[in-house]
């Protein structure tokens, strides 16, 4: 008997990779996106096309979905013609950044409907899903987790978070928070240096053997702005989506956020001068424009 299908609704840059890793495992895949293009790039990989993401789960007992917005995501998952609709689907394995009140209420709607939800964030963006070393923090029921566990592991290392709801939201957000103040921290620190007259590839060289080492001196600054590529692979637009989610959750627990909310503004700023579609290493443009100075090697 031929394995079941699996589904995957949103294949552009990661949805697209990750659907891929699933085709080169040897599953079978059906796949939705409102880009034919998107769509023909896997169809000519062997992957079978569906008018909807209700037509992928009344096919699939599984669907993944990799999407852009909250409000799309509730969409997808609860909407006409949505996964809700589907009569094959058992299990929704969310892949986006959503937050975790509408992960929560995703899995509430599609539960009246017994349906399972797996919130499953994922981390390290187009080339980790491509090379299958994505982080996947995934929370909801455990039985369904160890069920798919093994098809989790082609996209990367999997972190079992919890069975609240949402809970992997919240640890993405956190992490996608951090990566993006160490950026524009980073930023500011060596244009700093630039402009007194340094290098800015030795001082980096120094701070990735000393205290002030992170994400962005060790992977995006030599990748990304030394050369001026800016072409890290996650733009500015879902960025700053991601940091005001995060402040927004800060707020509804309590917590301040007043460095986090530095980091929104600097988001805010680069996404006003390069658009949302430009890379989140653009914020080096923006302290570059003010500083009068450029952080090339």
């Amino acid at each position: 008997m031929a394995a079941a299908p699996i589904g995957f609704v949103g294949v552009g840059r990661m949805g697209g990779a990750m659907a891929r890793r699933l085709l080169d495992a040897g599953h079978a895949v059906i796949v939705y996106d409102p880009s034919e293009a998107a769509l023909a790039a896997l169809t000519a990989r062997g992957a079978t096309k569906a008018a909807s993401p209700a037509a992928v789960a009344a096919v699939a007992e599984t669907v993944f979905a990799s999407l852009p917005s909250p409000a799309i995501v509730h969409q997808v998952a609860l909407g006409a013609d949505g996964i809700v609709e589907g009569k094959a689907i058992r299990t929704f394995v969310d892949l986006s950044t959503t937050g975790p009140r509408v992960a929560a209420a995703v899995a509430k709607g599609l539960a009246e409907r017994q349906i399972a939800m797996l919130d499953a964030p994922v981390s390290g963006g187009v080339s980790g899903a491509e090379k299958g070393t994505l982080a996947v923090m995934v929370s909801g029921p455990r039985h369904r987790f160890e069920a798919l566990e093994p098809v989790l592991k082609t996209f990367g290392k999997l972190f079992f978070v919890g069975e609240t709801p949402g809970a992997g939201q919240t640890v993405k957000l956190a992490n996608n928070l951090l990566a993006a103040t160490a950026l524009a921290v980073s930023a500011e620190a060596l244009a700093m240096g630039v402009k007194a007259g340094l290098d800015p590839k030795t001082m980096i060289e120094v701070i990735n053997v000393s205290s002030g080492r992170n994400s962005a001196t060790q992977d995006k600054f030599p990748r990304a702005v030394l050369p001026r590529t800016f072409d890290f692979g996650f733009t500015t637009g879902l960025s700053y989506k991601d940091v005001r989610l995060c402040l927004e959750e800060a707020e509804a627990l309590g917590v301040p956020m007043v460095v986090g909310s530095a980091t929104r503004q600097m988001l805010a700023i680069t996404n006003a001068l390069f658009g949302p579609d430009s890379d989140f290493t653009c914020i080096a443009k923006s302290v570059e424009q003010w500083a009068g100075v450029e952080i090339k090697g």
